[in-house]
């Protein structure tokens, strides 16, 4: 073997190792720069050249930044550049910097002679080594090109999984953020359940965003039935103003960003160095908004981070929206016993039980629509053992008619023990109706006595619904209307007007209030209408005067399919 075949085998022995050492510690290698300048200083040793750098590809931005530069304060000066490449260049593993397009790169002047080193894996290009040329100005052997590209091989394999292992630990660091982020939010979702005072919800939520993002300028503001309230803040002054809070309402879209523009329109903004809006929606509706500054240690914010405060948000919002439906229900259930209080009453004023009545069969009833209402009806014996009944129908529903149904009563009963005539009576509660209530509340009122020894019915219908008789034999309706004006309506200027209608055995009479003719249908399209009344007590004219009386409710209470809009009142007698 000649001597230079002894060097030559010398030489590749020693590339070899110098290959197999340096894959071992790239391999190894964990750091992206640790390779990099590695790969830079090894390629300047082994071809003597004073001149290198890699260049990294952004594949997002489509441009080079240049890492690990050596021998030139200029090179190292440039951070991007672009290279005018096309597929060709890509795929081979090195070319000449004079054969790029561009020649105007400022590679051509900072490395003359050089030769870029494609860096690439399977899948995807990494960038170059650029070397400049040698210091002999003497071309790059094959052997040394070939040594080259095999470093560049194992260094792009060590840079891919160095960059692999790096999105591993980014994503594990995340992961553990996140982690964290949720714990979080599990203890302060059992904190929050504990508890229903709102000022301590607001003063945990304000710690929470104070210790987790180091946020030290914030507001939340919540939209109550009232408008919008402003829950709790810190280093937020100058909009406490309902406007202004509105304004902050409605300027908030799910993320907004505080611009110039929006700080100029609500100053208070910029002079606390809100940066961010959050709006926080339940079930599709937006309820709250929070204005968030920056962060202490001045990082940005991530969108991780604004996940955390939206959650962090829900949590607060959701158990401050839990205190005022609490709120709600314990005053719903104070009204409803108050309503039970008042139906007991309003229950107490009625004839239980309804008296007996000789020559009659008496039955009546009234439902309400609410708990209260304001239809009427009363049994009551005079003093000279006669009976009078009377039914009404106050305008509205609730506790306000209720009020005046119990006027009414009174007034009914204080008149009971007098001497005085169903006329003079009708007068005297008319005008004091119409002197005691608003001009908009006004009863329909009937009433009567009955003569159980000479079987005479005198009434007196104050614009009521006038009530049906129906004659034992006849299939014909006859309408007890006389009477004069409704009560409250205007101050007594005529008489009112009384009619006596003798009762003869099995004669029968169906006083209602307008929620029996005028009850809805189902589809709210139709009445039920006298003529539907008129068929149920022709069916039944022969029944018992409570069987009429549950036909009525019953046949009323299917054509409206369950549904009632308005009070039902019954008074029922039939002559026996």
């Amino acid at each position: 073997m000649t001597p230079s075949h002894q060097n030559a085998r010398q030489r590749s022995r020693l590339d070899l190792k110098t290959v197999l050492e340096t894959s071992r510690v790239l391999i190894e290698a964990k750091d992206v720069q640790f390779v990099l300048e590695n790969l830079v200083r090894i390629s300047m040793g082994k071809l003597l050249v004073s001149r290198a750098a890699i260049l990294l590809y952004d594949d997002e931005r489509s441009i080079y930044s240049v890492h690990a530069a050596k021998g030139s304060a200029d090179l190292k000066k440039i951070s991007t550049l672009t290279l005018n490449l096309d597929a060709e260049d890509l795929d081979q593993p090195h070319f000449q910097l004079k054969d790029l397009r561009d020649t105007s790169n400022k590679l051509n002047s900072l490395l003359p002679g050089g030769v870029l080193f494609n860096l690439r894996t399977s899948t995807s290009h990494l960038g170059f080594l650029v070397i400049s040329q040698k210091f002999t100005q003497n071309d790059f052997t094959e052997e040394e090109l070939e040594f080259v590209e095999s470093l560049c091989i194992i260094s792009s394999t060590a840079v891919a999984n160095s960059r692999i292992i790096d999105q591993l630990n980014q994503a594990n660091r995340k992961l553990d953020q996140r982690i964290h982020e949720l714990n979080t939010l599990f203890d302060l979702s059992k904190e929050f359940n504990l508890l229903s005072n709102r000022d301590k919800i607001s003063r945990i939520f304000k710690f929470a965003l104070m210790g987790q993002l180091l946020i030290r300028s914030f507001f939340l503001i919540y939209r109550t039935g009232d408008g919008i309230e402003m829950l709790t803040s810190s280093n937020f002054s100058g909009a406490s103003s309902p406007d202004i809070l509105q304004k902050l309402f409605d300027s908030t879209e799910e993320i907004t960003h505080v611009t110039e523009e929006l700080g100029e329109s609500i100053p208070s903004l910029k002079t606390s160095g809100i940066c961010s809006l959050i709006s926080i929606s339940v079930q599709g509706r937006k309820i709250a908004v929070i204005g968030v500054g920056h962060r202490a240690n001045e990082k940005p914010l991530t969108e991780s981070d604004y996940n955390f405060l939206k959650s962090l948000a829900n949590l607060a919002v959701n158990s401050i929206q839990r205190t005022y439906l609490l709120e709600e229900r314990i005053e719903k259930e104070r009204m409803e016993e108050e309503l039970l209080l008042a139906k007991s009453i309003q229950n107490r004023l009625l004839p239980d039980p309804i008296p007996d009545v000789k020559g009659l069969d008496l039955s009546a009833i009234t439902v309400s629509s609410y708990q209260v209402g304001g239809d009427y009806f009363d049994v009551a014996e005079t003093p000279d053992g006669n009976h009078i009944f009377a039914i009404a129908d106050v305008t509205g529903k609730g506790f306000p008619a209720a009020l005046l149904m119990a006027n009414l009563q009174s007034m009914l009963h204080i008149l009971l023990p007098f001497d005085i005539t169903l006329t003079l009576a009708t007068e005297r509660i008319n005008d004091l109706i119409f002197a005691n209530t608003p001009s908009d509340k006004f009863i329909t009122f009937f009433w009567g006595k009955y003569h159980h020894n000479t079987r005479v019915f005198k009434y007196v219908n104050a614009g009521h619904n006038p009530p049906l008789l129906l004659r034992k034999g006849s299939d014909n309706f006859s309408e007890l209307s006389e009477g004069g004006l409704l009560l409250g309506a205007m101050e007594s200027m005529a008489p009112y007007e009384s009619k006596d209608v003798t009762l003869e055995p099995g004669d029968l009479v169906v006083c209602f209030t307008d929620g029996v003719n005028e009850a809805q249908s189902e589809d709210m399209e139709e009445e039920f209408g006298m003529e539907r009344l008129y068929e149920v007590i022709r069916n039944n004219r022969n029944e018992r005067s409570s069987v009429i009386r549950d036909k009525i409710i019953k046949s009323v209470t299917e054509f409206a399919g369950g549904h009632q809009f308005d009070d039902v009142t019954l008074v029922i007698f039939k002559a026996h």
